[in-house]
């Protein structure tokens, strides 16, 4: 890309340097550090999201279609929320500053959710102040989460230099890494602080996440002298004012004679690694080649972008319907002792914490010796298998469902072991090494280097919209099965409900997204070719 690519970290003010000092500052000493601050922050976002359909159900009485229908609102505004955030680091704060104000944010709904359930642990059933309450930190700590989350990925990744050849293939690793630390955070989670919620007090177990992020706030603090920053304000023009320039400009210009006419004066000479959306080239009047490739690299990633959508609808699953699955299900290890459903997420994060140096050490290698590209398969490869492997899940899932209903009916009595779910979160681990991690990388990668933090937002608003669109679909669904007098799918008894209904219905949705994927996929040209 033309765009000013020597960019190598944050800045303390919105703009790009290449006055870097890298030889003091940054590389992996720096981006291990991050690693463990993304470590403790996901200690404490797991810590609330992956017992919370548990805590609605349970303590606050709510319905399981409500519950679920909450759960992937708020998940929903979780990942959505970035986009903001990410508007806001790259043109007025810079990404240093929005993380300090978006931790302390964060920490004040920690705060304010463990007080709500201390109230609530103290009454039988909860009246509507403590609801409200207990809402409203739930929000507060999305508002904090979104501004947090996509600049620490990029604060992290902006340490090691893209064009450097020592550092090129370490950024690579570097989102495989975070993927690892953040599996390790989320599976400590989940088999301590929902043991602790379930078993000891919500109160306790809501407490702990505060901790953790403070802890967070305190490792990057730490590190604030060795960080690599830039050294100046960038000249340029706001970014999001440049690409808005050319979108402007297009259209005003849009009578002026086809680029592709060899009978025509030509405005530009279009660059040989873009030619696609030539209809942009139009603004070449009254603007930069430079900064027509800025736009043309974001307008190109929103066709992936909606391809991925129903793979964000299918994550959603795994800490909503998949938990209360695992609930009607026999789930001793021996007497007495009684393995808590969300306990079973940890097998996602177990087979990641397994799966990824297996991919990074050795799958990488191989397919690098071959492909001549640092990361081994292009980013798009990696996210299409992700994607394939989410629809095996989905079918395995709605295979082990259908058996679970077909035997509760047979005998109510005879539970069906919970351990043959571990399938499904095994397939769904391996399908987030691949396509979660590779979708990082693909949105930090291919935007213009002022507009990382917006990458990193874009990609997870994905899981945002997929989230809402799952509760949309809960909500609909859900309306549409209960009349005459039906069942609902998502009936709160799920042996008289039909999860395995929905399972395919996803599998299916699953496979039309895969297919547009590989055709936007196919054309895609990449900003950055990654070779050797």
């Amino acid at each position: 890309m033309a765009n000013v690519c020597g960019e190598l970290g944050d800045s303390l003010h919105p703009g790009t340097s290449e006055g870097s000092m890298r030889s003091s500052s940054g590389g992996w000493k720096s981006a291990r550090l991050i690693i463990g601050v993304e470590m403790a922050e996901q200690l404490a976002y797991y810590g609330i999201s992956s017992n919370l359909i548990t805590y609605l159900t349970g303590p606050l009485g709510e319905s399981t279609a409500a519950a679920a229908a909450n759960v992937n609102t708020w998940s929903g505004t979780v990942s959505f929320l970035p986009l903001l955030w990410g508007f806001i680091a790259d043109s007025f704060l810079g990404r240093f500053r929005t993380i300090l104000i978006a931790s302390s944010l964060y920490l004040l709904g920690l705060g304010q959710l463990s007080f709500s359930t201390m109230i609530s642990s103290h009454r039988k059933d909860p009246n509507q102040l403590q609801v409200i309450l207990f809402f409203c930190s739930l929000y507060f700590i999305a508002i904090g989460h979104g501004g947090y989350k996509p600049c620490i990925k990029v604060f992290g990744a902006d340490q090691l230099d893209g064009t450097d050849l020592k550092e090129i293939k370490a950024k690579s690793s570097y989102f495989n890494w975070l993927m690892f630390g953040s599996c390790i955070s989320m599976l400590t989670t989940r088999l301590i602080s929902i043991f602790i919620q379930e078993n000891l007090s919500w109160s306790l177990g809501f407490g702990i996440p505060s901790v953790s992020m403070l802890l967070s706030l305190l490792l990057f603090l730490l590190g604030t002298k060795n960080y690599r920053f830039s050294t100046a304000r960038g000249e340029n023009k706001n970014p999001f004012a440049r690409i808005s320039h050319v979108f402007m400009e297009a259209v005003r210009n849009r009578r002026q004679p086809d680029l592709d006419n060899p009978n025509q004066p030509l405005l530009i000479v279009p660059n040989q690694d873009s030619k696609q959306l030539r209809f942009l080239d139009r603004a070449a009047i009254s603007c930069d080649l430079a900064e027509i490739e800025e736009a043309k690299a974001v307008l190109k990633l929103f066709p992936i972008w909606m391809s991925c959508l129903v793979y964000a609808i299918v994550c959603a699953q795994s800490h909503t319907f998949f938990t209360k699955q695992g609930a009607t299900m026999d789930r001793s290890i021996s007497p007495g002792l009684i393995v808590p459903a969300a306990t079973l997420q940890c097998f996602i994060s177990l087979t990641m914490i397994i799966f990824i140096p297996i991919y990074d050490r050795l799958l990488v290698p191989i397919a690098r010796f071959f492909t001549r590209n640092p990361s081994g398969i292009t980013m798009l490869q990696r996210i299409g298998s992700g994607l394939f492997l989410s629809i095996l899940a989905m079918v395995v899932a709605a295979l082990v469902e259908s058996k679970r209903l077909q035997t509760s009916r047979d005998d109510a009595t005879t539970l069906m072991s919970v351990w043959l779910l571990v399938p499904q979160y095994v397939i769904c681990g391996v399908a987030d090494v691949l396509a979660m991690v590779g979708l990082q990388e693909f949105f930090y990668d291919q935007v213009p280097c002022e507009l990382r933090s917006v990458g990193m937002a874009l990609n997870l608003s994905i899981f945002g919209v997929g989230n809402f669109l799952s509760s949309f679909m809960i909500s609909f669904i859900d309306k549409v099965t209960r009349q005459s007098g039906q069942r609902s799918w998502f009936d709160n008894d799920l042996n008289k409900a039909h999860l395995d209904y929905f399972y395919w219905l996803l599998a299916c949705l699953s496979s039309i997204g895969l297919g547009s994927y590989l055709w936007f996929a196919k054309s895609y040209v990449y900003n950055r070719p990654n070779k050797f």
